[in-house]
């Protein structure tokens, strides 16, 4: 008796398959593949015929099979330290927007400011051997690094700078940023200046630094008005902060807040309290969510460029992948000092 036909369009757990698709499709297999990733060079009109045939079909991609037989994957991974936190939600709303049209799938890993659950999460992604890596900031496990640098993956580097390491990276300067906040309660002629802060991750500190180095250059740098805590940044940790400050410090006249939702806190106890803002204390923070324009008063904040930060990087990695030059390879990006009511 004649031995089955071997077709490899087939599999023995009975579902359906891509060269099914394709078929039913009446398209090759490769453009099957590439309708079904959004890849933009595919007509609409084939694309869809594909989309409704996998939709008539069941049929469901197998991203692991797929990076096996072509020994590398379709994905980006993505790491990042929040997803509670606006500033990474609009970056990522950008990464996806740059890569899902070229047919790449993002991988979101969220280490919640751990570096240890940072050096799990590339440990576990680059087993599936993605297209790319971008990464948050520059502080991580020495393991870490090197796992990175061993890949020989493509890697953009978001939110911080760093122009000596031969690295590829989007952000802006923390340090300069912590300056402008800095000069600019300086010039409104406040000078009993505090800083608070929350999570304390690198960036964080460095805001910290940068406004340390200004009061310090003014003459008017108080370590006691420092106020530093690991715990997660909240509106309400800036409310509890900003009342255990005026407590021990009654004579603060300025407070530049690392996170907005500190600052944010703290305008809504000050109101509880009878505090007034600005004429007693002037109130800055920081990445300029989308409400602290609408707090009362208005919250004057350090706008951060978060949604072209994503974009610029993906960008970049992209033409990393695609083995075409980078013209920038560090991109400064800046930022903006939005002055309202608070300040």
């Amino acid at each position: 008796m004649a031995s089955p036909k071997n077709d490899k369009s087939t599999r023995t757990t009975g579902r359906p398959t891509l060269n099914e698709v394709a078929r039913r499709a009446g398209v090759s297999p490769i453009t099957a593949s590439r309708a079904l990733r959004g890849v933009s060079t595919v007509a609409e009109e084939l694309a869809e015929r594909v989309r409704q045939a996998a939709s008539e079909l069941g049929y469901v991609a197998n991203p692991a099979a797929r990076a096996l037989a072509s020994a590398q994957s379709h994905a980006v991974a993505v790491l990042v330290p929040s997803l509670s936190n606006q500033l990474f939600v609009d970056t990522l709303e950008a990464i996806h927007s740059v890569l899902r049209p070229q047919g790449l799938e993002v991988l979101i890993g969220n280490f919640h400011y751990s570096r240890d659950e940072e050096e799990n999460l590339i440990r576990n992604y680059l087993a599936y051997q993605p297209r790319g890596l971008l990464l948050t900031g520059f502080e991580r496990t020495e393991s870490a690094r090197r796992m990175v640098e061993a890949s020989g993956i493509p890697c953009v580097y978001m939110m911080d700078l760093d122009h000596g390491a031969g690295l590829h990276c989007v952000g802006f300067s923390q340090l300069s940023a912590g300056a402008a906040a800095a000069e600019h309660l300086l010039s409104r002629g406040r000078h009993r200046l505090a800083y608070v802060g929350a999570q304390l991750d690198q960036r964080t500190l460095l805001r910290g630094e940068g406004f340390r180095r200004a009061l310090q250059k003014a003459g008017c740098y108080d370590p006691a008005l420092e106020l530093l805590t690991p715990r997660p940044s909240s509106v309400g940790l800036g409310g509890e902060m900003f009342s255990q400050l005026l407590a021990s410090h009654p004579q603060v006249d300025g407070i530049f807040f690392g996170n907005d939702d500190l600052a944010q806190g703290a305008l809504l106890e000050a109101m509880r309290r009878g505090v007034k803002i600005p004429e007693q204390v002037a109130v800055l923070g920081f990445n300029d969510l989308p409400s602290s324009e609408f707090m009362v008063p208005r919250l004057s904040s350090i706008r951060t460029p978060r949604e072209a930060i994503g974009r610029r990087a993906a960008e970049q990695l992209l033409a990393l992948i695609n083995g075409k030059p980078v013209g920038e390879p560090v991109l400064d990006l800046g930022f903006e000092l939005k002055v309202r009511e608070s300040s």
